[in-house]
């Protein structure tokens, strides 16, 4: 077996461009290591102190707010589908159906890099659901199971 077939797919930025139909200020994932088709993937996300958020959140204190760490994860998981059913995004959108028992152990802020490993607890069809940890220098920040579904970009 081959190194690459051993710990998966790495996706450059400019494939996460092509995978995903979010921009600035809004795209919550650099890259991806280790994508295995229909079964997991990482994603890296490399968070500076320019992130728009960090303004009023909170100021002379920046941390990095929960529901947009989700959103990385879910952001995440929405790569490996685009890649998994070759999603073209100018037709077709990977959409957000829900989240379960988000927890938050650590603040995440400027200069941390967010490790996500999220890993396909069940796919049947269009819908697929996972389990998605975020993790700063090996120690857990957060963690969620959420679903997301291909469905038409209109």
């Amino acid at each position: 077996m081959s190194q690459e077939a051993a710990t998966g797919i790495a996706i450059t930025f400019d494939e996460v461009l092509q995978r995903l139909p979010h921009r600035y200020p809004f795209l919550m994932v650099d890259r991806a290591e280790d994508y295995v088709e229909n079964t997991s993937i990482v994603g890296i996300k490399n968070v500076t102190f320019n992130e728009p958020f960090f303004q009023g959140h909170f100021p002379g204190n920046p941390v990095m707010p929960g529901v947009m760490i989700v959103e990385a994860i879910a952001q995440t998981g929405a790569l490996m589908m685009s890649k998994t059913l070759d999603v073209d995004i100018t037709r077709t959108a990977i959409f957000f159906m829900s989240v379960d028992g988000a927890r938050f152990r650590r603040p995440v802020r400027p200069g941390d890099t967010l490790r996500m490993p999220v890993v396909v607890t069940r796919a049947r069809g269009d819908v697929f659901k996972f389990a998605g940890k975020a993790f700063v220098n090996d120690k857990l920040v957060a963690e969620c199971e959420f679903a997301a579904m291909k469905g038409d970009n209109r």
